[in-house]
């Protein structure tokens, strides 16, 4: 009985190794092809298909998404001495990436509060402000921290209205001051940021100053 049971199994075993090979398909005994011509058809242009570099691809995994929307940035108004510098690191940027445009940034005029001793009397003073339902904002001049600004305005006439308006609502100290005097010079202008531009950024902070990159206007 077990040399039948035996005989059986080593039978059963050739059988299949038979029909998995194909060689019982003059028999028409054979697996069925698992051939799908038509998955070919659906593919949608297979030639857009693109191997990414290492580094492109490092930098899509910290994103998490894809490439991004070409963008608009700009920066300025610049002096002759930041020019200098800025014109040798845009030498090697693609033609037509760049444009350096005449541009005047005018003098602003802030209602200002401080300078105060410490960041906590400025601290208070904006608690004290958001009690009385009056609004400030951020410095943009290092120089004046630590204190508050209560609006900006392009003419030293409009921020004195607004101090006087202010003074009626039963705020105190606060002074008329020239935050930033009237500018000329240079915009650099990027009017297409993609990926590949995006990553050569690094080399225009020199240029720029401490100025940051923002968007078109």
């Amino acid at each position: 009985m077990l040399r039948l049971a035996v005989l059986v199994l080593l039978l059963a075993n050739a059988a299949y190794f038979a029909w998995s090979q194909n060689l019982l398909a003059p028999w028409g005994i054979a697996p069925a092809q698992q051939s799908e011509p038509q998955r070919m058809e659906r593919q949608i242009k297979p030639q857009a298909l693109r191997i990414l570099a290492p580094d492109e691809a490092r930098r899509m995994e910290v994103t998490g998404a894809g490439p991004r929307s070409p963008e608009c940035l700009q920066a300025g108004p610049l002096d002759d001495s930041q020019l200098a510098s800025l014109k040798q690191a845009l030498e090697p940027w693609p033609a037509g990436s760049w444009t350096l445009e005449p541009a005047v940034e005018p003098a602003r005029w802030i209602v200002y509060m401080g300078k105060y001793p410490t960041a906590d009397n400025a601290g208070r003073k904006k608690a004290e402000l958001r009690q009385m339902g009056v609004s400030f904002e951020a410095l943009s001049d290092p120089a004046l921290e630590p204190g508050l600004s209560l609006g900006g305005f392009a003419s030293e006439a409009e921020a004195a209205r607004q101090l006087e308006s202010l003074t009626q609502r039963g705020v105190r100290t606060a002074k008329v001051v020239q935050e930033r005097a009237e500018l000329r010079g240079q915009v650099l202008k990027l009017p297409a940021v993609d990926d590949a531009l995006r990553a050569r950024m690094d080399e225009l902070k020199a240029g720029l100053g401490g100025r940051s990159l923002r968007p078109c206007r």
